[in-house]
């Protein structure tokens, strides 16, 4: 008997005006190439996180995804572009970050 663990993502979706990336990964367990159990996570990205500065200017960084899949970071690239960017920055400093 073999058990297997394999974790995937098994959907990658872009949401809203600001292209927020969201991601699913699977867990999947299998005893003999026959799934027992799959179980979910999810995680959500944005182009840009924003901090307010003491003296009320804001400080806008981009967000790291060379972590990610490649598979998401080409998504990333493709979709965050410099307009969407503007517009989370706006966004945020709207919502107060």
């Amino acid at each position: 008997m073999a058990i297997t663990k394999e974790v995937v993502e098994d959907k990658i979706e872009v949401v809203g005006d600001c292209k927020r990336i969201q991601i699913r990964e699977a867990t999947v367990i299998k005893e003999d190439g026959v799934e027992l159990t799959r179980s979910f996570h999810r995680n959500a990205i944005e182009c840009v996180s924003s901090v307010k500065n003491e003296d009320n200017s804001w400080t806008h960084t981009d967000t790291d995804v060379s972590s990610q899949s490649t598979e998401v970071q080409a998504i990333a690239s493709a979709v965050w572009t410099t307009t969407v960017k503007n517009a989370q920055k706006a966004l945020n400093e709207a919502n107060g970050a």
